[in-house]
């Protein structure tokens, strides 16, 4: 399966437009379809305050105000897509099938972005999200964890700089449970089309279920030959062991499952899936 449509959910931070550069990257290694989606705030949100006794002309203020930052904020977003797309000589346009190019197009939509994005997610072949802003808590990014478990479909983490290549040296962070299972579909295309494939694993990673030799097994039979290296923690943080040896590696691509442990227990005592979100400086692809 290529990857024809990429789904990508814009704010106009700088992470956004590494973001986008990102995919545009992407894109171009698949002459696919980038659709850049801003949701603007809806100014009725504030409705709500006024049982906060808050007078109706301070609520029809604070909407006012809501609505016109949320125009400017749109209008920026759109000039950097517009610039970015016209610098990387990307066509814009409709998606369609067949073409020996990248395209895109830009849609901006008024609602709650966690929802909005993971359904429109749940018809793309990627959503590729900015990486959480350095100091900024990752259970604050709730586009990222809507696409990741509320669309069904993997989703692509920027890092805080666009890569210059992704996906011709890739990694597996296998540990036998149904998400890394979910990752290896998801990162077949890439693999296929990859100069180099490795699986990570690790004592403390695995879970239980298929081990890394029966996994580079399976592989083989999509004709796709990966070899295997068992990491260590480092400082006994199994994350921060896994992109040492993607690094290692000189990894463009890591395919992993994500939060195997509860969202919650991961939060308050860290996980795997919460340093790769917090540290990664390469592109992670996520899938639940």
């Amino acid at each position: 399966m290529a990857i024809r449509k990429l789904l990508l959910p814009l704010t106009g931070t700088a992470a956004g437009e590494a973001a986008l550069s990102t995919a545009l990257t992407i894109a171009r290694r698949w002459n696919a379809h980038v659709t850049a989606l801003h949701v603007r705030v809806d100014s009725r949100d504030v409705a709500p305050l006024a049982g906060e006794g808050l007078s109706g002309a301070m609520i029809e203020e604070m909407m006012s105000a809501t609505e016109k930052e949320s125009s400017d904020r749109a209008s920026a977003v759109r000039t950097m897509f517009e610039r970015f797309v016209t610098s990387q000589n990307v066509t814009v346009g409709e998606a369609r099938f067949g073409l020996d190019h990248a395209t895109a197009s830009f849609a901006a939509v008024t609602g709650r972005e966690e929802d909005i994005v993971a359904q429109q997610a749940r018809l793309a072949d990627v959503t590729v999200v900015p990486h959480p802003d350095a100091g900024e808590d990752v259970s604050s990014s709730d586009a990222l964890h809507a696409v990741l478990f509320d669309s069904g479909r993997p989703v692509m983490v920027s890092p805080q700089v666009s890569p210059k290549s992704i996906g011709t040296r890739v990694c597996l962070a296998w540990n036998g449970t149904a998400e890394s299972a979910s990752s290896v579909l998801a990162a077949l295309p890439w693999m296929q089309r990859a100069d180099a494939v490795r699986i990570l694993s690790a004592e403390g990673y695995q879970r239980r279920g298929p081990g890394a030799p029966d996994l580079a097994a399976y592989l083989a039979l999509h004709g796709v030959h990966a070899d295997i290296l068992n990491f260590k923690s480092v400082r006994g943080s199994v994350g921060a062991g896994l992109l040492a040896a993607a690094t290692e590696f000189e990894c463009d691509l890591l395919s992993m499952g994500a939060y195997s442990h509860s969202r919650l227990r991961q939060l308050i005592l860290g996980g795997v899936t919460r340093h790769v979100l917090e540290y990664s400086n390469l592109p992670v692809m996520m899938n639940r």
